[in-house]
């Protein structure tokens, strides 16, 4: 059996690879459709096995090539199988073979690259096809006038990536190190071939308006022939939604009769058929999708700014991904990998990513308006030292918004990041607005505010802090935490992990990253903070301060723990860490009955929690409690409807048993450090009724420091 990609370069020495890499072969790299938001049957594919060769910019074009590279990985990733850094005066060559489906005859095929970085020279049969600079967006050849019929055509490609240049490039370097990262050069997205009609759809604009329940729908032929009609039809779930038709290239309106907003906690799409047609004839048909949702800022009850989805604020919780993998660089080892990534950021309970400073392919953004994640859209940081620089970062701006405009899940575009090139930063703004006004935009995000856009973007690390408030802009805070962690066995090098603040083991991980975020939930009450941004969701080289490891094999906290942080749950009462609650309380064995609702302890004393001594990490003891048992209990009362399912706040030291209504809720031995989220039994859930209720606890202690602490929530 042949040995996988993947697994011949791990046996050559990569420092760390992702488990998806075992599975990538010369036959399956990235099948999958490149291009969701407008989709055609019939296409082929051609990442895979090329010829490459490395030669100076002087140098021709080389007759030998000097080996095999795996398309479309980085030539300096390992799945790549070449592993190799360029200098600027490098060239990268590719070559492949590829032969045309006879049915395909009478079309026009286009060749598509959905990024390379940088500047990519392209040659067909020897012909000249053309050159493209830009690191990060989609462009495509007509082969047709080159293209051999019934014998292989001979594809080159030549690529040169300045990397340390004055273009776009994001985190890349040549010289690794802190929060830069390997460079990404070559092809770097999926290669592939399609079969156009000669008069066919060349591109969708897609643009909702929620307030009238309408899509905006502009169909671009590749014809400027004014005859050309364009039939649309939406459809949800598989029922028809609405019809329009028009012209090619004006803008139509589809009221749509089925209402399915789109949003986090209900991520709804709609199916899209286009038809485009000269009188009774057929040219083209392509299918697509969107959401209905609206982005914008509005003011709450008590006079705040806020981000609002759908016309209901909605506090934006979201964490910042890089987007690099150890083994691929910017190309993930396959599409079940970047879903995981996507998964994960939900699980852990974000509603938001920041996609930092990185444009992803397509299906990335496909699996955020399936899953149901808000995305803030960075463009890509260059130095814009130059003239020459700025306009190529303007212009791949203006790609990013064109190409990726058509995803619900993006709500904002991120112009700057703190300050790194920032130019004509007001002029950019309302270039922005001006192109697509169904998006909020952020000027800079931290550092060099211009007091344009959307929102107003301050950086805090590691703990949060909140901008003060403007009556126009909503306050946002773009970066905070950066909590590290390394994990042994699952660190890119030997060097010390580098975080903001670096935390000694998982346990303290999770509890700073809760007590983060009690000073965000403050933040978001008191100053009237809108949304926040935690560094980050992986491990990036030598950065550790991830909720990942940068192979993705290790979570370092429970996802409980930081999905209950990042809901703000609500209370049905609370710890000692916001409101000690008032127990009643007894150190002395009570009868039988001490759980159930019934039981009288009238006779009692009562005290504020936590009990215990002061001698435990991060305890609020406000009744010491010093004998080997304690015993608690206090009434709550919940309204008509018994909320979903509830869970326990609790801090222990050590083991204890807690009752709802006389019904055994969780039992846990030995001790915590910290207050953690626990889980109570269905059956205690079960037993919880309107009105009132009881909850009772047992703690028992045999050395060290004690403590019992216990608080009850609505679950995340």
């Amino acid at each position: 059996m042949a040995m996988s990609w993947g697994v011949l370069f791990s046996a050559f020495g990569a420092p760390m690879v992702t488990r998806w890499s075992k599975e990538v072969g010369v036959t399956n790299v990235l099948p999958e459709y490149p291009r969701p938001q407008l989709v055609r049957d019939s296409w082929q594919n051609l990442n895979g096995q090329w010829d490459y060769a490395i030669v100076r910019q002087t140098d021709p074009q080389p007759s030998r090539y000097q080996g095999k590279i795996l398309v479309p990985f980085p030539v300096e990733s390992h799945l790549s199988g070449v592993g190799q850094a360029l200098d600027e005066n490098s060239v990268l060559w590719y070559r492949r073979h590829f032969t045309i489906p006879d049915s395909w005859r009478g079309q026009r095929v286009l060749l598509h690259f959905g990024a390379v970085d940088w500047e990519t020279k392209v040659f067909l049969n020897g012909r000249f096809l053309g050159v493209h600079r830009g690191g990060y967006d989609p462009f495509s050849f007509n082969l047709s006038e080159a293209i051999r019929w019934n014998e292989p055509n001979e594809l080159v490609v030549s690529v040169w990536d300045p990397t340390e240049g004055d273009q776009p490039r994001g985190k890349q370097s040549r010289k690794p190190e802190g929060i830069f990262y390997l460079a990404s050069s070559g092809i770097w997205q999926t290669v592939w071939l399609e079969p156009v009609p000669p008069v066919g759809i060349a591109f969708l604009k897609l643009t909702t308006d929620f307030r009238s329940h309408t899509l905006k729908i502009g169909v671009l032929a590749n014809s400027l022939a004014e005859d050309l009609q364009v039939d649309v039809a939406a459809s949800f779930a598989g029922e028809l939604a609405g019809r329009t038709a028009g012209l090619a290239g004006a803008e139509l309106s589809l009221p749509l009769r089925l209402i399915r907003p789109w949003s986090p906690a209900r991520p709804d799409l709609y199916d899209l058929e286009v038809t485009l047609r000269r009188g009774s004839q057929v040219l083209d048909r392509v299918r697509s999708y969107f959401g209905l949702r609206d982005i914008q800022l509005c003011t709450d009850a008590s006079g705040a700014r806020r981000l609002c989805l759908n016309g209901e604020p909605l506090f934006q919780m979201g964490v910042l991904d890089q987007g690099f993998w150890p083994d691929g660089l910017h190309t993930a080892p396959s599409d079940e990998a970047l879903r995981f990534d996507l998964e994960t950021a939900r699980h852990l309970g974000f509603n938001l990513v920041r996609k930092h400073v990185k444009v992803e392919p397509e299906r990335w953004y496909y699996w955020a308006d399936k899953l149901g994640m808000l995305v803030w859209q960075d463009m890509p940081s260059g130095n814009n030292a130059t003239e020459a620089g700025r306009r190529q970062f303007e212009m791949e701006l203006m790609r990013l918004v064109e190409q990726r405009g058509n995803h619900p899940s993006v709500v904002m575009w991120v112009l700057f990041n703190e300050g790194w090139g920032q130019f004509e930063t007001e002029r950019l703004v309302r270039r922005l607005k001006t192109v697509d006004p169904s998006r909020l935009v952020n000027n800079a995000s931290g550092w060099t505010d211009m007091k344009v856009g959307d929102v107003l973007d301050l950086h805090s690390y590691p703990d949060p802090a909140g901008p003060v408030a403007e009556s126009h802009r909503a306050g946002v805070l773009g970066e905070f935490g950066g909590l590290g962690l390394g994990v042994t066995n699952h660190t890119w090098s030997t060097q010390t992990p580098w975080g903001y603040r670096l935390m000694p083991d998982a346990d303290k991980l999770a509890t700073q990253y809760g007590l983060l975020l009690d000073k965000v939930w403050g933040l978001q009450k008191s100053n009237g903070l809108a949304a926040a941004v935690y560094t980050q969701l992986t491990d990036v080289e030598t950065e550790c301060n991830g909720f990942l490891t940068y192979d993705r094999e290790v979570l370092k906290v429970d996802p409980l723990q930081v999905r209950f942080a990042n809901q703000n749950p609500q209370r049905i009462f609370a710890d000692a860490r916001e409101q000690p609650a008032l127990w009643s309380y007894t150190t002395r064995q009570p009868g039988p009955e001490w759980m159930q609702l019934g039981f009288d302890a009238s006779d009692w004393p009562t005290g504020l929690a936590g009990f215990g001594t002061r001698q435990g990490p991060n305890v609020i003891v406000q009744t010491t409690w010093e004998t080997p048992e304690i015993w608690l209990r206090r009434d709550f009362v919940l309204g008509p409807e018994v909320p979903p399912p509830l869970v326990l706040t609790m801090y222990h030291d050590e083991d204890v048993e807690v009752y709802l209504n006389g019904v055994l809720a969780l039992r846990e031995t030995g001790y915590s450090v910290s207050h953690k989220v626990f889980t109570i039994s269905p059956e205690a859930q079960a037993a919880l009724r309107p009105g009132r209720n009881v909850v009772a606890v047992h703690c028992r202690q045999t050395t060290g420091g004690q403590f019992i602490d216990v608080g009850l929530v609505l679950a995340p």
